[in-house]
Formats: C-alpha cells, structure tokens, sequence
C-alpha cells in the first residue's frame, strides 16, 4: 500500500506537474523573444527567417501552448484540492493577478509570432529584447508571492 492519505499524494503529485509545466512554459517565454530578435535582425535572409519561422511555431505549438495549459489547469486544481478556494488570501489573489499577466504575455508572443510568419512585424530587435524581461519580472513576483506569502 502506498504511504499518505490520497489527498496528499494528489496534492504533492499537482504540485509536481505544476512546477514542471511552469518550467517549460517559462523555457519558452524566455526563448521566444529570443528568437523574434533574430529573426527581426535577418530579415533580409529568407532562408534562414523560415528557419526562425520553423523554430518559433514548433515552440509554440510543442512546448509553450502544452505546457501553458497544464500550468494553468494544474495550478487550478491545486487551489481546489488544497482548498485554498474556500477562503483565498491576499497573496494568493495577487500571484493569481500576475499569472494572468504571464497568460497575457503569451499572447502578445503569439501575436508577434504570426506577424512575423505573416512577414509583416513591424517591431525591432530592441523592442524584442526590453519585452524578454517581462516574463521574468513576472516569475520573480510570483515566486516571492509562493514562498514568502508576504500577505
């Protein structure tokens, strides 16, 4: 027989494919402006912006789509079985806040991706590097907001 009440497995076994599904969503909102910086500065080379075309969808629709979902549906299911969604605190609401930032990160990196596809950006290397900081920012607000729970 296994050791621990179910709930607790359940829980620590959420917590697990939360953490690592954040690991590869981050993997890939770190990357991807990397990516479109690149591409945006060759541009001129067809060749190799449909090999940067190539690596931004297969990330998008291999890693960061994927692992965006279960981060989020995870990351929900732990805030019911751990019953956090009885009487949720401050800290809680507030990381909640910035994950809908990172959501909203995401699609603004979607939308840049099928700009570039498209052939149509109009944004530069250096608006691709000062939004790659975003996500970090974000991760560190959100990691000080888990471990502290300064609220």
């Amino acid at each position: 027989m296994p050791s621990g009440d179910m709930m607790g497995d359940a829980y620590g076994w959420l917590k697990v494919v939360h953490i690592l599904a954040i690991i590869s969503w981050m993997a890939g909102l770190f990357y991807l402006p990397r990516l479109f910086v690149y591409h945006v500065e060759n541009k001129k080379k067809i060749e190799l912006t449909q090999v940067f075309k190539v690596m931004e969808g297969r990330l998008l629709r291999a890693i960061m789509r994927p692992a965006a979902a279960v981060s989020v549906v995870a990351g929900a299911l732990l805030i019911h079985v751990g019953r956090w969604d009885q009487s949720m605190p401050i800290w809680l609401w507030l990381k909640l806040l910035l994950v809908l930032g990172m959501v909203a990160f995401h699609g603004l990196l979607e939308r840049h991706a099928v700009s570039l596809r498209e052939d149509r950006e109009t944004k530069d290397g250096r608006y691709f590097r000062v939004i790659n900081e975003v996500p970090t920012v974000l991760l560190i607000g959100i990691v000080i907001l888990v471990i502290i729970k300064p609220f």
